[in-house]
């Protein structure tokens, strides 16, 4: 082999070399970066998790202030029922204080609207109670002869 082969090759080498520390600098960063990233992916697990825990406990909470509104509107559909007795208790629904209150003002309006009706259904068709006033027959009608008559047999 000749000097220039063996200058050539010593060449190739040291820059093969330097390839392989370059390599190696570059694979101890990602193997640094990805041990950085699996101790974070760890810590973003931990934190998901008691997230996840306290998304539960909030869930259970709102279940349970969401049990005792529908009782507490319940309550309240059954205090204005009991105050207003004209009113049907189908007719007031609702899973809100708001949608009982509206459709208490529907069932109200309703009521008062039928007892209107009604009202004057029964003022068309009433018979005044007793026999009419009495008046004196009217005797303008009758002969002369005939006033004298009647007034002969009426003694």
């Amino acid at each position: 082999m000749s000097e220039d082969e063996l200058s050539a090759l010593q060449e190739q080498l040291a820059e093969a070399q330097a390839e392989n520390e370059r390599l190696q600098a570059t694979a101890a960063d990602r193997e640094a970066r990805a041990l950085h990233l699996d101790e974070l992916n760890g810590q973003l697990r931990e934190q998901l998790a008691a997230a996840q825990a306290d998304l539960s406990a909030v869930q259970t909470e709102k279940n349970d202030l969401h049990a005792r509104l529908q009782a507490a509107v319940g309550k309240y559909r059954e205090a204005l029922l009991t105050a207003a007795p004209e009113v049907f208790e189908e007719m007031v629904t609702g899973e809100s204080i708001e949608e009982v209150d509206a459709a208490m003002e529907r069932a109200r309006q309703t009521v008062l609207q039928v007892r209107e009706r009604l009202e004057s259904q029964a003022q068309v068709g009433r018979v005044p109670t007793g026999s009419p006033p009495r008046s004196a027959p009217d005797l303008s009608a009758l002969s002369p002869i005939e006033k004298i008559r009647l007034g002969l047999s009426q003694k």
